[in-house]
């Protein structure tokens, strides 16, 4: 999984601060002990003495370091028994001054060699639904909220089903494809359908679930999207320019990218190779793609470009959205 460089430095500083604090705490109680039961610290000190002879008397030569090894072993546990009865005393664990990492799998690190850490994963997922909540109304957006009631049980013309019937089918896909990211028959989706019919809705459940499962998403607009294609062609040697490679290696490079309102963008020859080069550089790279639109597949097909119309005709399982505009029937309800 690719997580956005942004995002895995302020995860990665988020555990750093966190190990930092768990110190401070500790190194604080430590403290406190040591002034309420002055003895500990001496404990401590010679707790410390015992681990050097012991590495003395393993390393001495022309002796059998046995029995010197025994005794202060046994010395050892005597001076840890005494230390934990004091601890226990003031109310304490025995292992309350010893500054045990919070992730015993890597010592705090976030890398358990050259593999990323659970703790590390959990915090980058963390700034990754952050980062999304900027621009998807992720706050009481999931699967467990999302209504079928709003939808009507009337079939609706032309299409051989009602609204209701049709949402429960695209809801269970789009559950699927989350849940079993990666492992779902549909690599990538095209939910088509009229604006206020829950498509940026699901896309948003789509990206909460998939983001905390440990892969990387990325959601923005069409319209974004190729202004950040355009300033990495047009304007590549400004700061502008450089921000927008990074954020366009994000549009290539992630786990899952959610493309939102695709037609809505002023259709140029420009415009055309942007999207040619995202949707084919994810295909090639196994990478999964959910794009959102108002328009038909067919409509898109005679807008764009026959090589794009190929591969989203081909690689691509479309969802219908049709009935009644849902934010219409909300506001109605207030």
């Amino acid at each position: 999984m690719a997580y956005d460089p942004n995002v895995l430095h302020r995860a990665t500083q988020r555990l750093e601060e966190e190990r930092r604090a768990r110190q401070d705490r500790v190194e604080r109680l430590r403290l406190q002990a040591y002034a309420r039961q002055p003895r500990l610290e001496r404990l401590d000190r010679e707790l410390q003495g015992t681990m050097s002879q012991l590495v003395a008397a393993a390393l001495r030569q022309g002796e059998d370091p046995a029995q010197a090894v025994r005794e202060i072993r046994e010395r050892n546990l005597d001076l840890q028994k005494e230390r934990a009865v004091l601890l226990g005393a003031m109310g304490l664990p025995e292992d309350a001054l010893d500054g045990k990492p919070a992730c015993p799998l890597c010592n705090d690190s976030g890398w358990q060699g050259a593999k990323m850490c659970r703790c590390l994963q959990n915090l980058c997922t963390q700034e990754q639904i952050k980062e999304l909540s900027k621009l998807l109304p992720l706050g009481e957006q999931s699967f467990d909220t999302f209504r079928l009631d709003y939808y009507s049980q009337t079939p609706y013309p032309g299409r051989g089903c009602s609204p209701r019937e049709n949402m429960e089918l695209v809801y269970e896909v789009c559950l699927s494809y989350a849940q079993k990211f990666g492992r779902f028959s549909f690599k990538n989706l095209f939910l088509s359908g009229a604006p206020g019919l829950g498509k940026t809705f699901l896309s948003a459940c789509i990206a909460r679930t998939v983001s905390e499962s440990g892969h990387s998403v990325v959601y923005d607009t069409a319209g974004s999207v190729f202004g950040q294609f355009e300033a990495r062609k047009f304007q590549r040697d400004s700061q502008d320019g450089q921000e927008a490679r990074d954020e366009t290696r994000r549009y290539l490079g992630c786990d899952l990218l959610i493309l939102d309102d695709l037609g809505s963008e002023l259709t140029t020859q420009f415009t055309q190779s942007a999207l040619y080069e995202l949707i084919n550089t994810r295909l090639v790279a196994g990478r999964h793609t959910v794009i959102s639109s108002n328009l038909t597949l067919e409509e898109a097909g005679r807008r764009y470009s026959p090589q794009i119309s190929s591969r989203l005709e081909g690689e691509y399982h479309v969802l219908h959205f049709f009935g009644d505009d849902i934010r219409l029937l909300k506001k109605r309800q207030l």
